[in-house]
């Protein structure tokens, strides 16, 4: 299968069934000016047991589509939000 990207983000949206939307933020150095700068993503995440809360930290793998936007899955919960279970 090869080697297959790992983020760990933030989950932003748990309203759809087995699906988290999660943003990944990175540090990026500018192209010309070298000054570092911070670049977001929000990617489509699928979690099959409708685990993951909002607020929570997660770890999501590069997958196979699940749909036309949702081609990340979710490996594990890092860090549960401040009042969720």
């Amino acid at each position: 299968m090869g080697n297959r990207r790992t983020f760990e983000g933030i989950v932003i949206s748990d309203r759809m069934d087995k699906t988290i939307t999660v943003e990944l933020k990175r540090l990026i150095p500018h192209p010309l000016y070298k000054k570092v700068v911070k670049r977001r993503s929000r990617v489509k995440a699928h979690d099959s047991e409708n685990k993951a809360k909002v607020g929570d930290i997660v770890k999501v793998i590069e997958s196979r589509l699940f749909s036309k936007t949702k081609s990340w899955e979710l490996v594990e919960i890092l860090k549960r939000a401040v009042g969720s279970e």
